[in-house]
This record gives structure tokens, sequence and C-alpha cells, in this order.
């Protein structure tokens, strides 16, 4: 595959470091990747957006999903996700994680993270939403990403793994073959790097996230703004599957108008036996699903936007209170804080909730070992597309998929550093021009990005809404495009208009592929093709960015995906 061309107007680098992989992120995905490449004696720098300890992996309250109780085997929990996936998971990808899933667990134990344990010493397990088990490994009742990244980062300290911190990648530099060279990237505020710099290296494995804050409310941080996946499409790499975009069906409810990053109230809480009610206390998801508030969550947000839409009303409720004050502190002792910081006791009444956007089931599209279609690009964790989600991501899938494919990752780029074919490049990207070639966009306009998105492409969309949702954003882009051809003006260059202009590349694919799918499928939810369409839509939609900017998209021949070009 051959780059754009198409960069985000920046300065030229002011500094540079060497290395053999650069991993861009520091969640579970990034750090087991680190962990992997300098363990088998590889130079690794780890880049991250915020500090180390600041991924996106923190927030995970649930946990990790793997067939590690007595009874359970992986068989049965690869029926688990196909299900939830809709017909879309790659059976491969899934039977990968559910196999390895196992010892990577304990592996990741080994690297020091301490998880809850039953009465008997063994690990405590829970349920969640679509599993027929107990399944979920958890750490502090509901605090499991934050001791994953705990352990993580102390085990990548304690290497004394190479990292830049509160750095904002921005593009990839590729040789004159095409092949990854390294990043660029800018630094914010004082260290021993600062501005905008690169790191080269033949291997790049990014490890970014994901793109939430392209909706109004969502559960993401605010570093969630999509720009892993701007890269890899400037670069020429292939997108897939970022019309599944999940809406967790229980956040925190904090008004009609919140915006920005919503308190998760984590579906362990549902597991554990809490019940979603309305406001005169009817279960609404009884006779709904087998599983009733247990049900895959496409299922549990489209009862509870069905049921809001039946009475008018803007929000549910979750019940909890038969938990009592001991459970509650026990075991969900960040959601009940939480919850009583913005003046609501679990204990004593029920939690308003309300769906928010959750987590990108698609990404950038890799094969069965990280590798995208851009030679030495690597992509792991929520920025990647690896098949094992399809139309919607099975609870507590998500660690585990970082770490399994993480470590994937590691295997290839070692043996191929073992084999003599990666090894350092020289990067053929021209000088940055005087002028931008592109516009950027002003920090304003993300606001606007958001409630377009929000308003056609969020959890109920229709061809007029999402028809309306593409022309709004053409006429973004079409603004700054304007200024710049009529006078050369564009948005100062730094990060709030580099994030902004990454979330309007994400949301204009994702829209896209949200007016190509024609139907109703997992989180996918079209008003106007309200059935699922197996003959027509059980495959993938695949989508690359041209020179010019417009989009290509194309259709798989099957729920299968294809291999990705010979790295």
């Amino acid at each position: 595959m051959s780059a754009t061309g198409i960069r985000l107007y920046a300065p030229a680098p002011g500094w540079s470091l060497e290395a053999d992989v650069v991993v861009v992120g520091s969640g579970v995905a990034g750090l087991t990747a680190a962990l992997r490449c300098s363990a088998a004696g590889l130079k690794t720098v780890v880049v991250t957006k915020a500090r180390l300890d600041d991924g996106s992996t923190r927030w995970a309250q649930g946990g990790i999903a793997a067939a590690l109780g007595e009874g359970d085997t992986p068989e049965q929990h690869l029926d688990d996700t196909l299900v939830a996936g809709v017909g879309l998971c790659d059976e491969e990808a899934v039977r990968v994680l559910v196999t390895e899933g196992p010892d990577a667990v304990r592996r990741l134990i080994a690297t020091g993270a301490r998880f809850d344990e039953s009465a008997d010493g063994g690990l405590a397990l829970t349920r969640e939403g679509g599993h027929h088990r107990r399944r979920i490994t958890h750490a502090g009742g509901d605090a499991t990403g934050a001791e994953v990244s705990r352990a993580l980062v102390e085990a990548v300290r304690a290497q004394g793994i190479p990292t830049v911190e509160n750095a904002l990648v921005l593009d990839l530099l590729t040789d004159a073959d095409g092949h990854t060279a390294g990043v660029t990237l800018h630094v914010m505020g004082e260290g021993q790097h600062d501005g905008v710099g690169a790191v080269r290296a033949p291997a790049v494995v990014l490890a970014t996230g994901g793109m939430g804050q392209v909706f109004s409310a969502t559960t993401n941080p605010s570093v969630s703004t999509g720009d892993g996946v701007a890269l890899a499409l400037r670069a020429g790499a292939e997108i897939s599957d970022l019309e599944f975009v999940q809406f967790h069906p229980t956040v925190l409810f904090l008004g009609a108008d919140a915006e920005g990053q919503q308190p998760l109230v984590s579906e362990a809480v549902r597991g554990e036996g809490a019940h979603l009610v309305d406001a005169d206390g009817v279960r609404f998801m009884v006779g709904q699903h087998e599983l009733a508030e247990l049900a895959p969550r496409d299922i549990v947000a489209k009862g509870i936007t069905r049921r809001m839409q039946e009475l008018g009303t803007s929000h549910m409720y979750l019940d909890a209170r038969h938990f009592g004050a001991d459970m509650w502190a026990k075991r969900f002792p960040t959601i009940l804080a939480a919850c009583r910081s913005h003046g609501i006791d679990p204990v004593t009444e029920p939690i308003p909730i309300a769906p928010a956007a959750h987590y990108a089931s698609g990404g950038v599209r890799t094969d069965p070992h990280g590798r995208t279609t851009v030679a030495g690009l690597y992509a792991c964790g929520e920025v990647a597309c690896t098949g094992v989600h399809g139309a919607n991501r099975l609870a507590s899938n998500s660690l585990l998929e970082g770490l399994v494919y993480a470590e994937r990752i590691a295997e290839d780029i070692v043996a191929r550093h073992a084999g003599g074919t990666l090894h350092a490049r020289v990067p053929a990207d021209p000088a940055p021009p005087r002028r931008p070639a592109h516009p950027l966009l002003p920090p304003e306009a993300r606001f606007t990005i958001q409630r377009v998105m929000t308003e056609g492409a969020g959890v109920l969309r229709s061809a007029a809404s999402l028809a309306a949702a593409a022309d709004r954003l053409a006429a973004v882009h079409a603004d700054a495009a304007g200024a710049l051809a009529e006078d050369g003006k564009t948005a100062e260059p730094g990060v709030d208009a580099w994030e902004t202009t990454n979330l309007l590349c994400v949301a204009r694919v994702l829209v896209a592929a949200a007016r190509q799918r024609e139907e109703t499928r997992g989180c996918h939810w079209r008003e106007d093709h309200a059935d699922r369409d197996d003959a027509a839509w059980a495959r993938h939609i695949v989508v690359r960015l041209n020179p010019d900017r417009t989009l290509t998209t194309r259709t798989t021949d099957t729920a299968r995906f294809p291999s990705t070009q010979e790295q």
C-alpha cells in the first residue's frame, strides 16, 4: 500500500531518537508489546500521549475474560464471543484469543498483577453480559484496569525501557520503498524532549487506544481522539469495521447536556445481580433476551433506548440497592465513589443511566500477527481491528485482546529482527513545507464534530441522519480548505488543532461505513434497515484514504479477514 502524501502540518522535527521498535501507547497492549520486545534484546522506545500510567487501560473496571474457571473451556469462550459478534467475527482470530488467552493472563500475573481471590485462594471470577460462565478475572473489586496498568508500568520502569511521555504522535515516517521508518511526534511541556521530534525505527506498533471523543458523551478519556487510526489512514493503511462503535448500556447519566468523559457503571454490577428498571421499577429487559440484563451490550443498549423512547425520557435506572453497603464498598468501591461524588448513593437509590460511546470494535486492519497493510506498521488493542470483535465486542475481551495480540506482535518483530529483515530505514519523507499543503481545523470545530456525530451516527442511525452528518462534516472540512486556498491560512499547528483534524478524519470514515452498511447488526443500528441481512452484509467494510482526501470503500467476500500484504 502506498501512503497518501497527506500529513499533519507541523514544524520540522528538532530532535530524534533511534530504536529497533517504537510503541505508541501505554495501555495493556502497548506496554505488553514493549516488554516482550525489550526482553528479547530489541532497543524499544515507548511513546505515550499522557503520563506512562495514564493510558486508557486504567479506566477499565470489569476485568479480563479468559477460560480459567473449573469446567470452563476456550471453546465455550469462543462460542460466546462469536454470538456477541453477530456473524462478523473472524473465527480464526477468536480462536487465537481464547486459546492463548489463559496463559497470557498467567504471564500477566507473573509480571506482578494482583487479582482478587476467592475464599479458597483461587481467582475470584464473575460474569458479565454475553458470558454463559463466570470467567471474568478482576482486581480491586472494580479497578482491574488500574491494577493491570500499575503492574505493567512498574515492569517497564524496572526494565529501563526509554519512554517519551506527553507526546502526541503525528505521522508515520517511511523509506523510499514505503516501509515504516519511524514516527514524528510532538512533546507537550517540559522534559528531555520538547516540541516536534522523531523516533526512527523500522517497526512501529500502534497501541493508541480508541476514538470515543468523536462523540459528545463517552466513557473514553480526553486523549482518545482517534490519533492512531488517522495516522494509519494518512499512511495508506486499510481501516475496517469502523461503523461498529459500542455504546455502553450503563453510563452514569449526568444530564441531557453532559459532554466529555462520563463515569462508567461496569457491566459487572449487572453480573452480580443488579437490575435495569424504569422509573416505575419495571425490569424491562426481562423477556427481551434469555439473559435479560446480561444480554450482549448491543441488545441491552437497544433495550434501554427503546424504553426511553416509549416513555419519552432521557434515562433509565440500574437498581442494586439489594447489594447492601458492605458489598458496594468491597466489590465496587470505584463506582460507589463516582456515584456519590455526583450526589447519588447506590446503596439507597437506583442509579440513573443511559448509553454512551464506549468502544470501537473496528480500526486499523491487521492479520493474526498484528501486521497492517503498511510494511513495518503493526497495531494492537482498541486502535486495531483483528477480527475478534465482529459487530459487537463481548464484555471484557478487550484487555485480553491487548495481551494476546501484543505478544504475537512482539514475536513477529523479534523473529524478523533475528532473520535480518528488520533493519534501520532511512526516511524518505520530504521536509515539512513552509506553508501547509492540507488544512488544520480550528480547535473549536471539535465540538461541532462531536455534536454532528452524536446526532447523526449515535445509537440510532438512518440514511437521512447519516447523510446529514456526512454533509455537515464535509462543510467543516470545506471551510478549512477554503480558507487555506484563498489566503493560505490554516489553524495554528498545535495539539488541539491536530486532535480536531484527526477527529474529523475518523468521523468521515465512520459515517461512510455506516451509510454503506444497510442493515442492523450488533452495535450498528439502522432504523431504516431494522433487520440483519446475512446475504448482503455478512462481510466487512474496508476503507482507504486517497491522496485527494476522498475515501475508497470495498467489502470483503466473507466474514473472514483477507490477509494483509506481505511484510
